[in-house]
């Protein structure tokens, strides 16, 4: 299942994509549905009970795509927990060697934009860079949980560009105000369930481009440290809870790391597209 947040004339929704398009939840639950933490608590049965529904919408419940505004697939998450250096090739690019445990840091919610809404470069900096990433989100509350039950845990996958402001984070050791200005987490456009994907999204290709170049090429096999292993050792330091996301990581071919370095500008735009998980695409604006 495909889950589409969105606004239209000012009213937050959730749609589900069906093989008519996508379709707003609102139309076929009783309930509050306008984000996919609404769906996260439903069993398969309910699920499946709702994919029907959809189905047989009526025409009225079909969305308008071009009519709509994007939002982030969970506008609040709890945690957003981010991997820094978890792929071979990007650590190696950033004069780094294999880590042994990952370089964990966070992400705040005001940080999130959506689908083709603008990544805003700051105006302290020039130095706004992609990074191609994926999204586990988790779906049910967890603590301890070994790597052979990991996935059990992850409810979904998503897209995200954790793009960065270099300079602020090589300010300090810990990375996390660099990647923590507003509007510069693009996120979406779906939330994907997590049976439409090999387990733990594996082998799936990862791909930035920036205003149609290709700039980041590579596989989440090449991820260090994957999705179950990253529920492992998460899970034994803190409680994960339904809505949080894990921010995987991203490939070699960042910009800062090229000659002359490459970084994101007013008026580009930046897509990031990970095999049968999503395209998302978001234009670069200056901040106001």
């Amino acid at each position: 299942m495909r889950f589409t947040a969105f606004e239209r004339a000012g009213e937050k929704r959730l749609g589900l994509r069906t093989g008519r398009g996508l379709v707003d939840l609102s139309f076929v639950s009783a309930g509050v549905v306008s984000d996919v933490m609404d769906v996260l608590p439903l069993d398969p049965a309910a699920l499946a009970s709702l994919a029907n529904a959809a189905a047989e919408a009526p025409a009225a419940a079909l969305v308008d795509e071009d009519a709509i505004t994007v939002l982030p697939p969970i506008a609040r998450p709890g945690k957003i927990i981010c991997l820094g250096l978890n792929y071979y090739a990007h650590a190696a690019e950033g004069g780094h060697d294999k880590p042994e445990y990952p370089s964990f840091f966070m992400r705040a919610a005001t940080s999130l934009v959506g689908h083709n809404s603008p990544i805003i470069r700051p105006r302290v900096s020039e130095r706004l860079d992609y990074e191609a990433e994926l999204v586990a989100v988790v779906g049910k509350r967890a603590r301890h949980v070994k790597a052979a039950d990991g996935l059990s845990v992850i409810a979904g996958y998503s897209v995200f560009n954790e793009a960065s402001v270099r300079d602020y984070q090589k300010r300090t050791s810990q990375w996390t105000i660099g990647k923590n200005f507003d509007g510069t987490g693009g996120f979406g456009p779906e939330f994907v369930t997590a049976d439409e994907l090999p387990p733990g999204c594996a082998g799936s290709r990862i791909q930035t481009r920036l205003n149609g170049e290709v700039m980041q090429d590579s596989n989440t096999d090449q991820m260090i440290f994957g999705v179950a292993e990253t529920v492992e050792l998460l899970s034994e330091c803190l409680t994960l809870e339904p809505g949080d996301l894990l921010v995987m990581g991203t490939p070699s071919g960042v910009g800062h790391a090229r000659t002359p370095p490459v970084w994101m500008k007013d008026g580009d735009i930046c897509e990031i597209e990970i095999e049968n998980v999503g395209l998302l695409r978001n234009p670069i604006m200056d901040e106001k």
